[in-house]
């Protein structure tokens, strides 16, 4: 295939269904943020292992910033723009679980993996499902502490 073919490919995104034109190497990150103007997935490193662009792919966590958007066709995608009135959001916002907010987006999706897998981790599971989020801030505590908090709150559970 020629050097920038584009061809037509389906996903769908936060509940929406796109049909975009694209070149089958194009990362799905950029897509989703120059194609879908979803701007809230970050471009990091690049290669796959800081976390700052990370979705929900079929219910999995992955990197999108090394994922052609040809291995995406048909794929169900959440970003954090569909985490809008979530508990989990909620929680975030009720503990201050961030400081400048750039790894955050990636953090929440790998969360909201997490508690979709397991809805009542302990503390050192979360710890471990955010290894491929590399942003240690201040607010490191807070965000385990946030999302312990949503896991509650979707259970119906009180603190």
């Amino acid at each position: 295939m020629p050097q920038d073919a584009r061809v037509p490919i389906t996903i769908h995104v936060n509940g929406a269904r796109h049909r975009v034109d694209a070149d089958p190497a194009t990362p799905l990150l950029h897509v989703l943020r120059e194609t879908l103007k979803l701007k809230a997935t970050r471009f990091g490193c690049g290669e796959g292992t800081c976390g700052a662009c990370t979705v929900i792919v079929d219910g999995k966590a992955v990197m999108s910033c090394d994922l052609p958007i040809s291995e995406a066709e048909d794929a169900r995608i959440e970003t954090a723009e569909g985490l809008a009135d979530t508990p989990l959001l909620a929680a975030f916002l009720d503990h201050q679980a961030g400081q400048c907010g750039y790894c955050l987006p990636g953090i929440l999706m790998a969360a909201r993996a997490l508690l979709a897998d397991d809805p009542a981790p302990d503390r050192a599971r979360i710890a471990s499902a955010l290894d491929g989020n590399l942003c240690r801030c201040g607010a490191h505590n807070r965000i385990l502490d946030a999302i312990e908090d949503a896991a509650r709150r979707m259970s119906g559970a009180t603190a």
